[in-house]
């Protein structure tokens, strides 16, 4: 009697992928002990990445290309538009996957036995980030989660999500019914993990790094290492965009009631400065505590709140 292997739907977001989505397809397609369908939704792309899928659909039975649906312009709004259009009454799993990483070939396994074993709904993991150089480097994502993170940061790479059927379907709905004001969230990963946490669902974030990170000039968001990112992220906190992501992440995962998710929606000098005490119960890593509490204190003295 043939073994049952759970069902999985991979989604994954492509724009101009050409030169390495057909390097991932395979290791996705490679999985072992799960059965796979992989839809792909493609942002308008200049060199062939939508003809390149359609061939590669036609001789893979397990891909399919979603619809063209207009210009996204950002991997956020065409995973929210994954979650919105694809049916996922006949799937037990479902995966986030960038278009130019490598998947080792038990990582969707791996991840679901996690979830079943601690009997948690959503899985992501470590992963190495790798140049074409030849270097490489473990991000380490895998900190104690603790009270409010979920509101500040996400759950490392979206590309390591495995989600549960049963938080998928509320998830998804609450996509349907935020959809207008989703399109200003500019993580979707950070607000899948801030909704699965805020819901009373549980996440596991795995040590041991589950794929291969493809660090390159075209990564929308890449390896946080070195002072070109960490000056990068300074800027995005310096003009508003990061408090003002926390703030509409907040309100729409329903935390709006807890005092101390309305000291996050005003984010004045004298909130900041509060904040910054609570650094500790804001960010996994030791090292973010430290640069969270110096943010708020820096945000507070140069008035850069919110946008």
């Amino acid at each position: 009697m043939p073994v049952k292997h759970p069902k999985i739907a991979v989604l994954l977001a492509a724009y101009n992928g050409t030169q390495w989505i057909e390097e991932q397809l395979a290791t996705i397609i490679g999985q072992l002990f799960v059965d796979i369908a992989v839809y792909i939704s493609i942002d308008p792309s200049v060199d062939g990445t939508e003809e390149w899928c359609a061939a590669y659909a036609a001789l893979h039975q397990e891909v399919h290309i979603l619809p063209a649906a207009g210009k996204f312009g950002g991997a956020s709004r065409n995973f929210f538009r994954l979650i919105r259009d694809v049916d996922f009454k006949d799937y037990d799993y479902i995966a986030f996957a960038d278009q130019d990483d490598r998947w080792h070939e038990d990582k969707l396994h791996r991840a679901i036995c996690a979830i079943e074993s601690l009997e948690v709904d959503a899985y992501s993991s470590n992963v190495t980030a790798f140049w074409s150089d030849g270097k490489t480097c473990l991000l380490d994502k895998a900190q104690p989660q603790v009270a409010w993170d979920y509101l500040f940061e996400a759950a490392g790479p979206g590309c390591t999500y495995v989600m549960s059927s049963n938080l998928m379907g509320p998830l998804k709905a609450s996509v349907l019914d935020n959809w207008q004001l989703l399109q200003a969230v500019s993580l979707h990963d950070w607000y899948c993990y801030a909704f699965t946490r805020s819901q009373g669902f549980r996440w596991h974030i795995d040590p041991a790094p589950s794929m291969d990170y493809r660090q390159h000039a075209a990564n929308q968001i890449g390896a946080n290492k070195g002072l070109s990112p960490l000056l990068a992220r300074f800027k995005s906190i310096h003009n508003g965009w990061w408090f003002s992501q926390v703030q509409l992440i907040a309100s729409l995962v329903g935390e709006r009631s807890d005092p101390f998710i309305r000291i996050c929606l005003k984010l004045h000098r004298k909130q900041l400065v509060k904040l910054s005490f609570s650094a500790w119960k804001c960010r996994r890593r030791l090292r973010d505590k430290f640069l969270f509490f110096l943010i708020c204190w820096l945000a507070a003295l140069i008035g850069k709140q919110a946008k």
